[in-house]
């Protein structure tokens, strides 16, 4: 993958090039077009060809060497100093090039001497250092915005996978203790060879394959979200006799719309937990579900009787909410409050998002 990834950056890159190059040199040839024409203007293209070249080089090597490894570095004095080094030597090189290659092809003027091309810093500057600062100075301001860009970009989609990955993480949570306590059930149901046995392994292998399954979609209808919550209420149940444990469910409306998975499981363990699993004495949990064509309604409620057991800032709220935000942004209602004992959380959500 990383290999495919370098691959088709590098020809990205080279098509970037050639297209920008080849119409930077198109530019200056249609310029001096204008200007000069026969015999003079064939000799401004030679001219402009090489210092073309070493435009290329030049822009490309204060870019690849001295921007990425001194300037993003924070390194600006070396940057600076190699900075004019390099022009002073590319310039050099690009007039000897001219000199002692180009122009014996189609001029017999006498050659300038390598002391002069070394040392006449003023000819330097304005005929070949200028020339290749100008085409590095565009090329190395498209090359930062598009790094601003692909920058950009990477930051999102890797926000993505991070948020991906953390609903993932939600979505696998399920109480230990429930798994823990609901074989200890099971097992205690075999023993007494119980006709809720086999149930209850049902029951329990259903809830885990949503959990794996259906737990990693995007959507799942309320009805399959409404028979988990079932499947889990009557494992819970097996550790509470009706004097501890009263459930009271109102469900109504079309239950076939879409929520993100364990959305209300969530609710029901958290109602669980620090209801009945937080107290000795007999627990209520109301579960109510109505629907329209706009919104789907989800309330839950359980008595308690320690309210340091109630936290309206929990774990398990926090990721609910956070689940809530991930697929519907702010298209959503999440509301929690204690009162006289008793906790509430109620989610409306639409009945068609995407």
């Amino acid at each position: 993958m990383m290999k495919s990834g370098s691959t088709s950056y590098l020809k990205q890159n080279f098509y970037f090039q050639l297209a920008f190059w080849s119409a930077l040199f198109l530019f200056g040839a249609a310029r001096s077009y204008d200007d000069y024409n026969g015999g003079i203007f064939k000799q401004l293209i030679i001219y402009n060809l090489c210092h073309w070249i070493f435009q290329i080089l030049g822009a490309n090597f204060i870019y690849y060497i001295l921007i990425l490894h001194f300037f993003d570095r924070k390194k600006y004095l070396h940057f600076s100093i190699y900075l004019i080094i390099s022009l002073y030597i590319i310039s050099v090189i690009n007039r000897i090039f001219i000199v002692y290659i180009a122009e014996p092809f189609f001029t017999n003027e006498s050659k300038d001497s390598l002391i002069n091309i070394f040392t006449d810093l003023k000819y330097l500057l304005f005929h070949y250092t200028f020339p290749i600062i100008s085409g590095a100075f565009i090329f190395i301001s498209i090359m930062f915005i598009i790094r601003y860009k692909d920058e950009k970009e990477n930051n999102i989609r890797l926000e993505k996978e991070k948020a991906e990955l953390e609903l993932k993480s939600l979505k696998s949570q399920l109480n230990p203790h429930f798994l823990f306590n609901t074989l200890n059930n099971i097992y205690s149901l075999s023993l007494s060879n119980s006709d809720k046995t086999s149930t209850s392994i049902s029951q329990l292998s259903d809830i885990l394959d949503y959990i794996l399954y259906k737990g990693q979609k995007k959507w799942v209808s309320v009805s399959d979200e409404l028979t988990v919550v079932d499947h889990y209420i009557a494992l819970e149940s097996l550790r509470y006799s009706d004097q501890r444990l009263k459930i009271i469910k109102d469900i109504q409306g079309n239950s076939s719309h879409p929520i993100p998975p364990l959305l209300y499981l969530t609710l029901v363990e958290n109602a669980f937990k620090h209801g009945a699993g937080k107290s000795s004495e007999q627990t209520e949990i109301k579960i109510k579900f109505e629907a329209n064509e706009k919104f789907s309604v989800f309330t839950i409620e359980n008595t308690f009787n320690n309210p340091l057991e109630c936290n309206k800032n929990g774990i398990g709220l926090q990721n609910i909410k956070k689940q809530l935000e991930h697929h519907y942004q702010d298209h959503f209602t999440f509301t929690i409050s204690k009162e006289n004992n008793i906790f509430n959380a109620k989610i409306i959500t639409p009945s068609q998002y995407d």
